[in-house]
């Protein structure tokens, strides 16, 4: 038997109601976004930020500087995790209390921590001092070169877009793949015998 409390006639599709709620879900999710802050930007005279919706328009990036006058990042690379405090100055690059030539002797390793300086065109504008631990010498220098790259846009917002377009702002995912058991390494296999 229909029920008589049915407010919608028999000719119009049972989908309708559903409709209208997935409407305003969507509305609520809108009005939730709407004004939820995303951001802050620097403080006005009154010393409070101001937030930034939503639907403000592309993301503001603050410049980040301690009151030493350095930005400070992290780097990693494979296993390799590198702290690295920039500052302006002559161009010297520090890492584990040694220069650059010492620690870094293959030519190929410093060519890969000064490429952020070169692409953002700062050479010989700031100077870098790294901590870094784990890993390979090759894995150490991408580590280091991840962190003066992120130093860099802390430190002035506009080299983003440069060195993003050269990708030194995304992490290296690729690290050694594991061993499997029954295997001497993660895909070489024993040598077959056949008898």
């Amino acid at each position: 038997m229909p029920s008589e409390t049915s407010s919608a006639p028999s000719s119009t599709p049972s989908k309708a109601p559903r409709v209208k709620k997935a409407a305003l879900t969507g509305l609520k999710t809108l009005v939730k976004a709407a004004s939820t802050p995303v951001a802050a930007e620097s403080a006005p005279a009154g010393g409070m930020p101001v937030l930034q919706t939503a639907e403000a328009g592309p993301r503001v990036y603050v410049r980040q500087v301690d009151a030493q006058g350095r930005s400070y990042a992290t780097g990693k690379r494979k296993n390799a995790i590198a702290r690295v405090w920039i500052k302006p100055g002559n161009g010297k690059v520090t890492v584990n209390g040694r220069e650059l030539a010492v620690y870094f002797a293959r030519p190929v390793l410093q060519m890969i921590v000064a490429q952020p300086f070169e692409i953002a065109n700062r050479v010989a504008q700031f100077d870098a001092v790294c901590t870094v631990v784990g890993g390979g010498l090759s894995g150490q220098a991408g580590a280091v070169r991840h962190g003066i790259s992120k130093a860099l846009t802390l430190f002035e917002t506009e080299l983003r877009a440069p060195l993003k377009a050269a990708l030194l702002l995304r992490r290296d995912s690729r690290i050694v793949e594991r061993k499997k058991y029954g295997r001497p390494k993660a895909r070489r296999r024993f040598q077959f015998s056949k008898r």
